[in-house]
């Protein structure tokens, strides 16, 4: 015995499909849009940093230089550390950059091996970069 389903359940609204298929493209445009700004957004921060060279000076001192790429107009806060041959940090200095090398002479409270830069950060960037 063969029955027709629509008889049996009822046909489909005819404006099921087209409402479906609109929210679903504003879904989709916003959801890409979302994307697209998100990537640009953090793609292009106000500041960027790198440690470039740095030589440590004495047991108590480390002169970094620090790549800074600062937008204009905008006042940001740069920080790096220095740390022994155990790993464990010996010094840090904050300080505020140009754009441009920036020359940061770290206080340490014994002999560093190395130097990190832990980045920099702009108002509404709060990620270091």
């Amino acid at each position: 015995m063969t029955t027709d389903l629509t008889d049996r359940y009822g046909a489909p609204s005819r404006w099921t499909r087209p409402v479906t298929i609109a929210v679903a493209a504003v879904l989709a445009v916003v959801g890409l849009g979302w994307l697209g700004w998100a990537a640009w957004f953090h793609g292009s921060p106000d500041v960027t940093s790198e440690v470039m060279t740095y030589d440590v000076v004495s047991d108590h001192q480390v002169d970094a230089r620090v790549d800074v790429d600062l937008a204009e107009g905008i006042d940001a806060s740069c920080r790096v550390r220095a740390y022994a041959e155990d790993h464990t940090t010996v010094g840090e200095m904050t300080f505020t950059p140009v754009d441009g090398p920036n020359r940061v002479e770290i206080r340490t409270e014994r002999r560093a091996t190395s130097v990190e830069k832990v980045g920099c950060t702009a108002p509404g960037q709060s990620r270091p970069r």
